[in-house]
């Protein structure tokens, strides 16, 4: 299955691998004809005056509004992205469920950037239960 981005890549998952798409993944992004890569550091769920809140939740969504922040500064935005990399402390099925949840909301189309979820001990702050860093062409 394959997916054309209105934007500079294409989206592309291998029949011969399972469907991603449930997960708020893709397999494969393919990128081409692109005039800028954007890296955006790993974004924690810390609000402008840099407090966390303690809900979960809340911290993924102001990560990826974080995310967005950075991107629209730069004139890009969020369907831009074709990397994720999540960090997730203490991660368990229900965080993972969480943040599946808001990348769908994200994503509604499904048009999932290649993504890996990476568990971890703990992150740069000790309040910090969620980072997300992002990599993204623009034409």
């Amino acid at each position: 299955m394959s997916f054309k981005s209105k934007h500079c890549f294409q989206i592309i998952n291998p029949e011969t691998l399972y469907n991603p798409q449930a997960f708020a993944y893709n397999h494969v992004v393919e990128v081409r004809n692109f005039q800028r890569i954007l890296h955006i550091a790993g974004q924690g769920g810390e609000n402008h005056a840099g407090e966390f809140s303690h809900d979960f939740s809340e911290q993924v969504w102001q990560a990826f509004h974080n995310i967005e922040r950075a991107l629209n500064h730069i004139n890009a935005s969020i369907t831009n992205i074709a990397v994720l990399r999540l960090l997730i402390v203490n991660h368990d099925t229900t965080k993972h469920k969480i943040v599946i949840k808001i990348m769908q909301t994200l994503w509604p189309e499904q048009n999932f950037p290649a993504c890996t979820l990476i568990p971890v001990t703990g992150l740069a702050l000790p309040n910090m239960q969620f980072e997300v860093e992002a990599t993204a062409y623009t034409h």
